[in-house]
């Protein structure tokens, strides 16, 4: 199961780095951070806002770009109308660097969410830390109590929690457990599949007054109207803007321009 993996090896690296850098050492440096951009505003403020993913790959797919410019990438997201970035930062499978959220943030004027697979506190304080101005918090890797203190957390920080489900159970969870901003992840983490099915078989179940977000998988315009008619009001796109040869172009397209 690739979801496992990818958290045993987290498990190894965070505990490497916690060594490195006690969560004493970083919450004093949280403290000297400027306040965070507002993700939740950026997604509320638009009918179609389009969450632009920077990865350079993925376990399923492999290499999805030999020119990976995080910052140029950036630039032509926020050029084509994003509302706001989600960068990767994971290493071992996503060729990921933490380092990434700041360089992306000084080349555009938009919220950034920290996609990564948070597993311990210091993490979220760690975020906070390397710029992050939203944090994923992937409900199935949580019981509910640990998530709302990961929500509390994350919120306490200025962040935004981004909490992200794939399952009619996990959506639950994320309901009791406080989740003002909810993604529908329409990729499986135990096998990798991609459907945008999830999100439209999850959307009744979503309460007014929470942000819902369709993630994965979407392709083109069609897709996107496809999930506006069900509700969505915003939608993180990866794949199909990183490989696109004209991103801000693609980013037009995708917002119906």
């Amino acid at each position: 199961m690739f979801l496992q993996k990818i958290i045993e090896a987290k498990k190894r690296e965070t505990e490497e780095l916690k060594q490195e850098l006690p969560l004493s050492v970083l919450r004093e440096k949280a403290e000297k951070m400027p306040p965070a951009r507002d993700f939740r505003k950026a997604l509320a403020d638009s009918t179609c806002a389009i969450i632009a993913e920077i990865k350079k790959s993925s376990p399923s797919k492999g290499l999805l770009t030999g020119d990976f410019d995080p910052a140029g990438f950036a630039v032509a997201y926020a050029q084509g109308g994003a509302a706001a970035l989600s960068v990767l930062t994971e290493k071992n499978f996503f060729a990921g660097r933490p380092e990434h959220i700041a360089k992306v943030k000084t080349a555009a004027d938009l919220p950034v969410l920290r996609k990564d697979f948070i597993i311990e506190e210091w993490q979220v304080w760690e975020s906070r830390v390397i710029g992050a101005d939203a944090v994923l918090l992937i409900s199935e890797i949580f019981e509910e109590r640990r998530l709302r203190d990961f929500i509390n957390v994350a919120e306490r920080l200025g962040m935004t929690p981004l909490v992200e489900v794939h399952a009619r159970e996990e959506l639950k969870k994320s309901i009791s457990a406080g989740a003002g901003v909810i993604g529908i992840n329409n990729r499986d983490l135990g096998t990798f599949r991609t459907d945008i099915a999830a999100s439209i078989n999850l959307a009744p179940d979503i309460p007014p007054g929470i942000i819902s977000v369709s993630e994965s998988g979407i392709r083109n315009r069609a897709d996107i109207e496809r999930l506006l008619s069900c509700g969505f009001c915003a939608f993180l796109v990866g794949e199909a803007l990183v490989r696109s040869a004209d991103k801000t172009g693609k980013m037009r397209e995708l917002l119906g321009k």
